[in-house]
């Protein structure tokens, strides 16, 4: 591939709160891609080449849903098209298309509003199969998240304490974001005395919901110059979907190796051989405790079934050796459904720029971002990003 190195020039964003009943999802589309332009210097009707928008119809409530994507984030009557996905498949795509040469600036833009889906938990049984896995009807479909967090304890011989120690990290770490709505000063007996909500994880350890729409622009390395000199690179981005994805049935329990496929293919482009000595910090999957641990291990940030042992260690905290999810996650800023991945990604952009405010590390130069599309799917995307200044 040619076209040089691919570089984000521009981010932007709105909402990152429970509910936002003052705004549309069309007027969180406009709002953060305004943002991101602005912040970019450039022009969506004469600089952008595409746009690529992340969303899909279930969530949406409505049928053919890209039909509503143009006109908010400028593309109308421009090269425009959808992914049903998570932001960071979005991001790949821009990737593709700046690096094979059919692009130079691509916007990629990405809206979560669960706050006006009355039948959230519904969506995700529908999203499960019709035959033998629906008609199980536990209460709650998280519950293939507590069998996955079950077999990773004990495969590796993590316990209920490790994963009470993401939560309190997190929740704690998010106190320092000002968009991390569901952050507290909780402690690890107030999380391993609460109730469970799926087993074996109580609701300090499951994130909360979140609305929000993130927008961020990518350019080719010659033309990124003519806008800014505020770069952060994207060195690579790779993503995958398990055998099987969908079916539990055939889930690797306790495992992701659709994350370590994207990793594998991520660090590949990105040159990145020695991932747990390379990077400074990471944004990583945490809608569920456990999955922190996991995505460590499968982007190969820790040794096999070591993850937790780093954590009780410390090496993962805010002032740790490799500092996971400094911005509190998906655990203290929520789930914003198809936006949770770039919201991962909009974080590590503003830690290795140096503008993460009050939750600004001192060392970050190299980061990994990785999502998980959520139950009962089984689709990783990674991205490798870099940055030329310290923060």
């Amino acid at each position: 591939m040619g076209n040089g190195r691919v570089a984000i020039i521009g981010v932007g964003f709105y909402g990152f709160r429970p509910s936002t009943p003052e705004v549309s999802f069309q007027g969180m589309m406009f709002e953060s891609s305004h943002r991101a332009y602005a912040e970019a210097d450039v022009d969506p009707r004469k600089d952008i080449d595409v746009f690529v928008d992340c969303q899909e119809d279930m969530w949406e409530g409505i049928a053919i849903t890209d039909e509503f994507a143009p006109e908010p984030i400028g593309g109308a009557l421009r090269p425009t098209f959808t992914v049903s996905g998570d932001g960071l498949l979005g991001v790949a795509h821009a990737y593709m298309l700046i690096r094979s040469g059919l692009a130079n600036v691509v916007a990629v833009e990405s809206h979560g509003k669960p706050s006006e889906i009355k039948t959230l938990q519904d969506i995700y049984y529908f999203a499960m199969d019709p035959l033998h896995i629906r008609p199980l009807s536990t209460g709650n479909p998280f519950f293939i998240a507590g069998l996955d967090a079950q077999a990773y304890m004990s495969r590796t011989g993590a316990r209920r304490e490790h994963l009470a120690m993401v939560a309190v990290k997190n929740r704690n770490n998010g106190l320092r974001n000002d968009r991390a709505p569901y952050s507290s000063r909780i402690s690890l007996d107030e999380v391993l005395s609460s109730p469970y909500a799926v087993y074996p994880m109580t609701r300090y350890e499951m994130a909360g919901f979140s609305d929000a729409s993130v927008t961020v622009v990518l350019a080719s390395e010659d033309v990124a110059k003519k806008f800014t000199d505020k770069v952060v690179w994207l060195d690579g981005v790779g993503y995958s979907t398990e055998v099987g994805s969908g079916s539990i049935e055939w889930h690797q329990w306790g495992r992701m190796p659709s994350m370590r496929n994207a990793a594998l293919m991520a660090y590949k482009l990105a040159g990145l051989s020695d991932p747990q000595k390379d990077v400074s910090f990471a944004e990583v999957e945490d809608r569920f405790s456990f999955m922190e641990l996991l995505s460590a291990e499968e982007l190969m940030l820790s040794p096999e079934g070591e993850a937790h042992k780093m954590l009780e260690a410390g090496e993962f905290d805010f002032d740790g050796r490799l500092p996971l999810n400094p911005s509190g996650g998906s655990l203290a800023m929520g789930v914003s459904l198809e936006a949770t991945g770039l919201a991962r990604f909009l974080e590590a952009v503003l830690q290795l720029r140096g503008e993460a405010g009050a939750h600004q590390l001192k060392e970050a130069r190299r980061a990994v971002v990785a999502s998980w599309r959520g139950v009962p799917t089984y689709t990783s995307a990674v991205a490798v990003l870099s940055s030329d200044v310290e923060g």
